[in-house]
């Protein structure tokens, strides 16, 4: 699934995104980290894994999801 970066903080290495139909989910460190990733910018197109409602990984749309 792909969403949209609305925030992400560098510290906590957390953030939000918005899927392609409005609805914002937040994301932990775990899905941050799980990615691979070392920071996000606003803005940014994203690939997420999803469990539930709970995002459980976030990579850039380019890299496969883990």
């Amino acid at each position: 699934m792909q969403a949209t970066v609305k925030a992400y903080d560098r510290e906590t290495r957390s953030g939000s995104v918005l899927l392609d139909d409005g609805t914002e989910v937040a994301f932990g460190a775990l899905a941050f980290d799980a990615g691979g990733l070392r920071l996000l910018r606003l803005g940014q197109r994203v690939n997420i894994a999803v469990d539930g409602e709970w995002i459980t990984a976030i990579t850039l749309s380019t890299f496969p999801l883990p």
